[in-house]
């Protein structure tokens, strides 16, 4: 038997056929073109999933389940998208009209941050355990919990927003409307400002750089100038990059101290940086994660699945506990 996994974002809709051994075996993607609204949008994601079982030979039947990761607050239960704001989804019955398009009657809807952490979960980074977390960075910081073998999204599946606790009390203003949270200073958005901070800092007193060099190589200051100049021996790209680990590393040891999972995975553009950046953070979460040594420790890894995550996480939607 297969599964379908659709991951519907802003830009493009990915569908794929995910094999017993949450592999993808045949993969399609579309513009999601969110003006066109939301049945057409349906319309696209039963489309693409007719398509990837033409292109893989296996016939609906075979299909024993269908899921979407969805951006926005997702009633998992209901397969209604509460509200999206970058989809026309206001209370949108996502899953009923998606199963009047496509002959399953199995199917699945969850928030996408959670449905990447859930693929994590069975397939990747925090796979062979009960209790993880993901943590993605990228324009913003997301994630997703995983409690004994279930998804957390709270009682009004709307939880789970990780990158909006606050860090710094009074800080740097969030898109959230709040102040001082994870995202402000932990995201890629995040480092690229205090990048082009650094880079301006440098300019006003004189100071030698090569940041500025990285930059103009690649046409824009990235999530990877500061990592590429503290490779090249760069105090000030150092600077940056010792900056940005203390407050991913702050936010990554709250996440620990509240959940204790047995894996923490890192996920999302930033988490390219590979071993490297979980080295750098250890130092830090050892020394603040509360117990010390005497608890058994969480593990923090990269992330494994990279774009899969969130087509293996849907397609994997209603397996194990997750479906209690």
């Amino acid at each position: 038997m297969y599964r379908l996994g659709i991951d519907l974002g802003g830009t493009n809709i990915a569908v794929g056929l995910v094999d017993k051994d949450c592999r993808i075996v045949a993969q399609k993607s579309a513009p999601t073109q969110v003006e066109r609204g939301g049945e057409a949008i349906v319309e696209t994601m039963a489309e693409l999933c007719r398509a990837v079982c033409e292109t893989a030979g296996v016939p609906f039947e075979k299909v024993e389940s269908v899921g979407v990761a969805a951006p926005g607050t997702v009633n998992h239960t209901t397969g209604v998208v509460e509200y999206a704001n970058n989809l026309p989804f206001h209370r949108f019955p996502l899953a009923q009209l998606l199963g009047e398009k496509i002959p399953c009657g199995n199917i699945h809807v969850e928030n996408d941050a959670n449905a990447a952490a859930w693929g994590e979960a069975v397939a990747g980074a925090a796979k062979g355990t009960s209790d993880s977390v993901m943590v993605t960075l990228g324009t913003g910081v997301g994630g997703g919990i995983v409690i004994d073998g279930k998804v957390y999204s709270g009682f009004n599946c709307a939880g789970a927003e990780l990158g909006h606790m606050v860090i710094v009390a009074g800080g740097r203003p969030c898109t959230c409307g709040r102040r001082g949270c994870w995202e402000a200073y932990s995201s890629a958005t995040a480092l690229i400002a205090m990048t082009k901070e650094k880079m301006e800092e440098c300019r006003k007193t004189g100071r030698e750089t090569l940041l500025e060099d990285l930059a103009r190589e690649k046409g824009k200051v990235s999530g990877r100038t500061a990592f590429d100049g503290m490779r090249k021996g760069d105090a000030a790209a150092r600077e940056v990059v010792d900056e940005y680990c203390s407050y991913l590393a702050c936010g990554i040891t709250n996440l620990v101290n509240i959940f204790q999972p047995e894996v923490l995975s890192i996920g999302g553009g930033i988490s390219n940086e590979g071993d490297d950046l979980v080295n750098r953070l250890m130092d830090t979460i050892r020394k603040e994660r509360y117990g010390g040594d005497v608890v058994t420790p969480c593990r923090i890894r990269v992330a494994q699945l990279k774009n899969d995550a969130g087509i293996i996480g849907a397609a994997m939607l209603g397996t194990g506990k997750e479906e209690a």
